[in-house]
């Protein structure tokens, strides 16, 4: 229901309670009037009142209902409308001889039209998605390529494609809202196409040309294979009835006696152009028949002839079909006469000029049309309008078709003008194409070939692209160089048999040789071919690295790196790799020895110096009793000295490995002590003090205990080196938070700087000169249990003299140990 029906309704409803509210209202006006035996009236008077006034609701609420219901269902009708106009539309879409996919949204992608225009026959409408199994490789990658980009970009294009089995197919797609479409027709007729156009005329197309036909405000018609009369429009039949035909329902009436009819039918078959044939229906007007073929049979029209008893010139056509088929192309096309009035034009023209309709009346000037647009300035810019308009208008006299230089519009387009001529009486067909886009393409595709190629030229690999005519189609300096090609004398785009010549006259023994092997891979058209590469040992003692690649195109790129340097680098570095290995073979095979062939003297060394130290001891005298206690400390240090070059011989071999086990630190500290007294005994002078202080209820240590004494008895040792006699060497050992730490201070010299960093080496600096030197692995080895067992170790100078080294173990080495 409208909004001033609504009022309409509410404002009759509102007329016809007044009297009622009126009539309600007197019995309490009159009370103050009347006597109070009249009051008894007023309750019926209430009761009258709000009656009526529910009576004229219910018929207000029962309108609104029923306009309502009305409403509806005038709306389900032009649902039901749209939805007919839909499918007409589809069922238009599927009776024309190309097949179009529609991709909306998420949803599967729609097939309409006619599978046999594109697919082989026996083929179902959605295989045509599917496009290998009706193109080639090649067309298959560019059509694919062409759909991702409609698809995700929304770049239109048009192009054609060769079928497997020998048809040329139009694609077309473009956007279209929020979905593309996809059109697939054959670009001209295909072979056997006519038989199978004229069977399918005789099913669904000729329902639609008797849907065109009906269209028509001339008398037309339709016949089939056999000539027989089978459909008359509106027109046609009234022009029967006025001529006296008899007008049956079954077939149309002819217009033409028997004679006339067989002779004109005779001309038709002999000429497969559109037949005129004059014709004179007396009071009823002078006509002209225009006969023309169509699938499945003809068809004709009847035009009123103002020229009686004359033929029309050959060629002539006429306007209503002309305007059928310029409407129907998305090309923007405009036909003028030879007095430049405008005879034709389509939806594309008006668009492309962004033409009122009111304006492009049929009639209009050209010269007219050309002064609007420029006035509305979309017309190239131009010093002298009039001698440029002159130089356009000349088309007219223009026997050949002819294509003037493009458009540059002010808003950026380009356009490209085709004119021809119209006909013998004269006048100009005018078309016209949007280059923007393309030129926009190909500046885009220019550019970025500049781009590419630059790139190629500046690139220390040679790089060859051949075709699959196997022709190169683009190189860079360092092909010719590399291969010692005379690019020169080769011209453009040499085939690769020429390439191969002259590199066999330049690298005799196999230059050729290399070539026509590398050919083979290029001629390869094998869908599932892969890409390759390899090394070339050529006979000039250079080693070329090459690499095949197969491009979406199906041309090949080759590219080839000169490693004959780089190669023999490598070579250099294998060899001193391989001296290294076997350098460190020696090392393993000298430490295996060592076990073995020092220690047994030494061994024998200890036994007799104890021996001459315990039995004969009674025999010796003091200078003897001091070489004996040399010859003991210095077979101890020769001792310890082995076992460190075991630990770190099995160390760097990545075969150290620890025992962590709950230890008692004070009974470490006792082993080491003991390791540093039987190294260090009392010969010329008073042995260095060791004092211990260790914190009471230090927590649970878990450590390895061997190594541990291993790196107390070395820092102990060292500490002694570098001590003056009788001087004071401490071991302090103390917990913090969940570290355990070992501080051993002497009163030697100090520490320089570099002896701090001899704690990080494997060299023990003697510069400082001690009473003893170390063997250099002293240190060394304590950093290097120290880390295994996630330890860390520093050093800093004591004031006024001396030395303090502090080791930092975690309490638990089980968990917090890493090895090197």
């Amino acid at each position: 229901m409208t909004p001033d029906h609504f009022r309409k309704q509410l404002g009759f409803a509102g007329l016809c309670a007044a009297p009622l509210t009126l009539v309600t209202a007197v019995p309490a006006l009159a009370q103050g009037l009347v006597p109070a035996s009249l009051g008894g009236i007023a309750p019926f008077a209430v009761a009258i009142g709000a009656g009526g006034f529910a009576l004229l609701s219910m018929v207000l609420v029962r309108t609104l209902l029923t306009d309502s219901r009305a409403a509806r269902r005038r709306a389900a009708e032009q649902i039901a409308d749209l939805r007919a106009l839909v499918d007409e539309y589809e069922n238009l879409i599927a009776g024309t001889r190309e097949l179009t996919v529609l991709w909306q949204g998420h949803e599967p992608p729609r097939v309409l039209g006619q599978t046999g225009a594109v697919l082989p026959s026996g083929r179902q409408p959605q295989s045509v998605l599917n496009f290998h199994s009706w193109l080639g490789p090649a067309e298959t990658n560019r059509l694919t390529s062409l759909v991702e980009d409609l698809r995700l970009h929304g770049h239109a294009f048009v192009t054609s494609l060769d079928t497997r089995d020998g048809r040329l197919i139009r694609a077309n797609g473009w956007v279209m809202g929020g979905a593309v479409a996809l059109r697939l027709r054959p670009a001209f007729s295909q072979p056997d196409e006519h038989a199978a156009l004229t069977a399918e005329a005789q099913g669904g197309d000729r329902e639609s040309a008797r849907a065109i036909l009906a269209l028509l405000s001339k008398p037309a018609f339709l016949r089939d294979a056999a000539d027989r009369l089978v459909y008359a429009n509106p027109a046609y039949l009234k022009l029967a009835a006025d001529l006296g035909r008899a007008t049956g329902d079954a077939n149309p009436p002819e217009l033409l006696d028997a004679t006339q009819l067989a002779l004109h039918l005779k001309t038709c078959h002999a000429d497969a152009a559109p037949v005129n044939l004059p014709l004179d229906f007396g009071r009823h007007g002078q006509f002209e028949l225009v006969d023309f073929p169509v699938p499945g049979g003809r068809a004709g029209y009847l035009r009123p002839n103002e020229k009686v008893g004359a033929l029309p010139a050959p060629g002539e056509q006429d306007a209503t079909h002309i305007g059928g088929i310029i409407d129907a192309l998305g090309t923007p096309i405009a036909i003028f006469n030879a007095r430049r009035e405008l005879t034709q034009f389509n939806a594309a023209y008006a668009n492309l000029w962004n033409l009122d309709r009111k304006f492009l009346t049929l009639g209009l000037d050209e010269r007219a049309i050309l002064d609007k647009l420029r006035t509305e300035g979309m017309l190239p810019s131009q010093v002298d309008y009039h001698t440029w308009r002159a130089k356009h208008l000349e088309s007219y006299a223009r026997k050949e078709p002819h294509e003037a230089d493009p458009w540059h519009l002010p808003d950026g387009r380009t356009i490209k003008v085709i004119s021809a001529p119209a006909g013998p009486e004269g006048g100009v067909i005018y078309v016209f194409e949007d280059l923007t886009e393309r030129l926009e393409l190909e500046s885009t595709n220019k550019a970025f070939t500049n781009v590419l190629r630059e790139t190629i030229m500046a690139l220390n690999e040679a790089v060859a692209v051949f075709g699959t005519n196997g022709r190169l189609t683009l190189s860079n300096p360092q092909l010719s160089k590399l291969w010692k090609l005379p690019m020169n004398e080769l011209g453009n785009n040499p085939h690769i048999d020429r390439l191969a010549e002259a590199s066999g006259r330049a690298i005799p023994e196999d230059g050729a040789s290399i070539w026509r092997d590398l050919k083979r891979t290029i001629i390869d058209l094998n869908p599932t071919r892969t890409d390759r590469q390899g090394r070339i040992n050529r006979s000039d003692g250079r080693l070329i690295d090459y690499a095949i690649t197969r491009l979406p195109n199906g041309q090949t790129m080759m590219t080839f790196l000169d490693v004959t340097e780089s190669a023999g680098y490598s070579k250099v570095l294998k060899e001193r790799n391989d001296a290294l290995v076997a350098a460190d073979r020696l090392k393993d095979a000298f430490v295996e020895n060592v076990s073995y062939e020092l220690r047994s003297p030494l061994t024998n060394i200890i036994g007799f110096a104890d021996l001459l130290a315990g039995t004969e001891g009674g025999s010796l005298n003091e200078r003897q009793r001091e070489y004996i206690d040399y010859i003991r400390a210095s077979s101890v240090t020769l001792g310890v000295l082995i076992d460190n070059i075991l630990d770190l011989a099995s160390v760097d071999a990545g075969i150290a490995e620890l025992n962590p086990e709950p230890l008692d630190v004070a009974a470490l500290v006792d082993k080491a002590r003991a390791g540093m007294s039987a190294s260090f005994p009392e010969v010329s002078g008073e042995a260095p003090r060791v004092v211990v202080d260790i914190a009471p209820d230090l927590p649970l240590f878990i450590a390895d205990g061997t190594r541990l004494v291993q790196v107390l008895y070395n820092l102990l040792s060292n500490a002694a080196r570098f001590s003056p006699p009788g001087g004071e060497i401490r071991l302090s050992v103390s917990q913090r938070g969940d570290r355990m730490l070992f501080v051993i201070e002497d009163e030697g010299p100090g520490l320089t700087d570099e002896m701090k960093s001899a704690i990080l080496t494997r060299l023990d600096n003697p510069a400082s000169g001690g009473r003893q030197r170390g063997a250099g692995l002293g240190l060394s080895i304590v950093r290097t249990f120290v880390n295994l067992h996630g330890g860390t170790i520093s050093a800093e100078r004591r004031e006024p003299k001396g030395s303090r080294i502090i080791v930092n173990l975690p309490l638990d080495s089980a968990l917090a140990g890493v090895a090197e």
